[in-house]
């Protein structure tokens, strides 16, 4: 089964953000709260359904809003996957 990293989120983030981790490198950021870590909605709204797309899971509004940090929804998204299968 496929599982998301705290990693590979905050890969798929950058990414969606279209900019450099504006965390330092040397900073552990899976509890920081993502506005924390300098991420905007639309970028979050971009995460989301990417997230959606490559793992097959469908994300609730409300669920993904209760996520504040990259630790939360990876936890989130891990528990869809194991749901689904």
């Amino acid at each position: 089964m496929k599982q998301l990293t705290t990693d590979g989120l905050m890969e798929i983030i950058r990414d969606c953000a279209g900019e450099g981790d504006p965390v330092e490198a040397t900073d552990r950021p899976e509890d920081l709260e993502f506005t924390a870590l300098g991420y905007d909605s639309l970028a979050l709204l971009e995460t989301l359904s990417r997230l959606e797309r490559v793992f097959g899971v469908a994300i609730e509004d409300d669920e993904f809003a209760r996520a504040k940090t990259p630790a939360q929804l990876t936890t989130l998204v891990n528990r869809l996957l194991a749901e689904s299968s």
